[in-house]
């Protein structure tokens, strides 16, 4: 059973010293991140890196982020450090961006599913950042939830899925972007997103010149170099559905009146309600949905919900391709186009 640790302030740091000692030996911690919390492991222990894999049910072939809690620590981890890693971790770390360089041998191949190239982030949350530090060892960390299912972003979320599996479970309250990180791969030219997340393909373009947008397609692959690439992810127990467009209030009435026997509720882009379904308001901005969209899934499943119908008018572009990504994945392509 685990040892849940409430951390709301600086004053509280002194609790992480126990948890972060279970982590140098070899123990797995759960912790907030501002994207999602976390399931560490030290990441130069081969041993407890893989039971990460166990406790979440995770494959074996799904490669593992590391994170870190200074810049300097990267040098250890990786071959080289190119110009444009230097202006990404240089502006944009600590933050919801992950970078794939080559790895030293130091990093164990069960962290990068057996791949010569390792993924690597400095978390923006304080929390993360005093936890690895204290630890004095990279962390090896994907969401800390059992494998496919919604992302958890507070610390109910992890009790509900690895109550019985991680030693320490650290509530930070709710992660502050909601969605994974947006992991770039370096290795290749120009530089790939490979995921996108709280850090815009805009964003990145502008900081270090070409970068190649994130497509649909590469989604599917035999040999991963990021999580979030190969597996249905962020799914709920419930059948979903997403409506995409502006005229989609009409699309999810009918849908409604249609199953009349079932209990539908929605998520909405605002103060909306449905006659026959419940709502839940995710926010009128694609800032608020992505927030608020893994914590929605949730609830409607715990509230019995048998089919989930969610509401997607924003325009593509920043943040919004992220929400776009995680939602579709969570209704496995189940989209409606409103008109």
């Amino acid at each position: 059973m685990s040892k849940v640790i409430t951390v709301k302030k600086p004053q509280d740091f002194y609790q992480l010293d126990a948890p972060a000692e279970a982590l140098a030996s070899g123990e797995l911690v759960a912790f907030p991140t501002e994207t999602v919390y976390g399931l560490g492991a030290n990441a130069l222990d081969a041993f407890a890196v893989k039971s990460i894999f166990t406790a979440k049910g995770r494959p074996q072939d799904n490669p593992l982020i590391v994170h870190i809690a200074h810049k300097s620590q990267i040098y250890e981890l990786v071959k080289s450090v190119p110009p444009a890693a230097e202006k990404i971790l240089d502006t944009l770390a600590p933050g919801p961006v992950t970078i794939i360089l080559e790895k030293n041998d130091v990093i164990p191949d069960v962290v990068t599913a057996g791949g010569k190239t390792v993924a690597v982030r400095i978390p923006e949350n304080y929390i993360a950042q005093e936890l690895i530090a204290r630890a004095g060892v990279p962390v090896a960390a994907p969401s800390a939830n059992t494998s496919g299912k919604p992302s958890p972003t507070k610390a109910e979320h992890v009790k509900e899925d690895l109550w019985d599996k991680v030693s320490y479970i650290i509530d930070g309250g709710s992660c502050s972007v909601g969605l994974e990180s947006t992991v770039i791969d370096l290795t290749v030219t120009p530089p790939a997103i490979l995921r996108p997340g709280g850090i815009s393909h805009e964003e990145l373009a502008a900081l270090i010149g070409e970068v190649r947008g994130y497509k649909s397609g590469d989604s599917d692959t035999t040999a991963p170099k990021s999580p979030g690439m190969k597996y249905r992810h962020y799914a709920p127990k419930a059948k979903m559905k997403v409506f995409k467009g502006q005229a989609f209030e009409e699309a999810i009435k009918e849908t409604i009146a249609a199953t009349p026997q079932v209990n539908v509720c929605v998520l909405t882009a605002g103060e909306r309600t449905y006659q026959g379904a419940k709502t839940i308001n995710c926010g009128a901005t694609p800032e608020e949905y992505s927030k608020n969209l893994f914590d929605a899934l949730r609830t409607a499943d715990n509230q019995g919900a048998d089919i989930i119908l969610a509401e997607l008018p924003f325009p593509s572009g920043g943040i919004a391709t992220a929400l776009y990504n995680r939602i579709y994945k969570s209704c496995g392509g189940n989209v409606v186009l409103c008109k």
